[in-house]
């Protein structure tokens, strides 16, 4: 799929990954057409509802394919039953009513990339995980299986071709994980969570961007797809290279029991699970890493901050 004249729709184009990737596919030379929950302010957007799907589905005429990015943050607080429930119908119930909608089309995309995330593999100690390794059990892997599950229902509906972007940590100084352990670590009350022995599967945002764009153009690619970087790392070392590159010591470890409290359920499934994902799709098909390694991407992404004197 090339980007001449081509149009691609994308939800959650106002988050860390969307807009970003919103960014570099409209400099690649695709139109874009961002999906948004409001009245629409030009013809470069359409309106869906989670509930609903496309308002308008004849807007999309003519897409060669949809990034689905759009989800209720799982990091956003404690899991009440009713933030699970909101977790869960923001990727699955939402996923169906926009396949549905996008059967009204009189020519649907060729592609339907969804995102998902390398939690499916659940807590896997120091397992290498890959595309084709089993899902493991807990809350967000049985979300992540029900989500994919569902977005392949694009496959049989619309004849398209369906990725699942299992994405990893992403890594951004603007936002998400990177954006929050910043100001501890600078002041030198950053450490390791847990044990520590827990592996982070992370990735830098421009390859994020880099990933999604290689998928959507190389039509081998479909089924699941693990975006992380080639080299996982444990919780300690990512707490002793972020330290490192920020030149603050990163000892002052938090113990699992104070984040059982503070957090419950999430704190175990999504802060001392441990993930040691290898991107085995993106590898076999010839994707370049920006940041194939944490201490360069680290420097690359604060580079601007240090050199201000920001962060160090």
């Amino acid at each position: 799929m090339t980007a001449a004249q081509s149009t691609v729709a994308l939800t959650g184009a106002s988050g860390l990954i969307g807009g970003a990737l919103r960014a570099a596919l409209a400099q690649a030379g695709y139109s874009v057409i961002s999906l948004v929950r409001r009245t629409p302010s030009g013809p470069d957007e359409a309106e869906w509802s989670p509930e609903r799907g496309v308002i308008q589905p004849q807007r999309l005429e003519g897409i060669v394919a949809l990034v689905h990015l759009a989800g209720e943050n799982i990091a956003a607080g404690r899991w009440s039953r009713r933030r699970m429930d909101a977790i869960r119908g923001s990727r699955i119930d939402a996923t169906s009513a926009l396949v549905d909608s996008l059967t009204r089309l009189r020519t649907p995309p060729n592609a339907f990339l969804c995102a998902s995330a390398v939690g499916i593999y659940g807590d896997r100690g120091d397992d290498w995980l890959t595309e084709q390794s089993d899902p493991g059990h807990g809350f967000l892997p049985d979300v992540c299986q029900a989500w994919e599950a569902v977005a392949g229902k694009a496959r049989e509906k619309l004849g398209a071709r369906v990725v699942h972007l299992r994405f990893g940590v992403v890594l951004a100084p603007t936002g998400g994980m990177l954006a929050r352990l910043l100001l501890p670590f600078r002041l030198g009350l950053g450490g390791p969570v847990g044990s520590g022995r827990q592996y982070l599967s992370w990735i830098s945002l421009a390859d994020v961007v880099g990933a999604v764009q290689h998928a959507l153009r190389d039509e081998r690619i479909a089924g699941p797809v693990n975006v992380v970087a080639p080299t996982p790392v444990t919780n300690r070392e990512f707490a002793r290279t972020l330290g490192r590159v920020l030149h603050r010591p990163a000892v002052l470890r938090v113990p699992a029991t104070l984040l059982r409290l503070a957090l419950g359920r999430l704190a175990d499934e999504a802060l001392l699970a441990s993930a040691r994902a290898k991107p085995a799709v993106l590898l076999d098909t010839g994707y370049a890493f920006r940041h194939p390694n944490l201490d360069g991407a680290l420097r690359d992404l604060l580079a601007p901050r240090l050199a201000n004197g920001e962060v160090a």
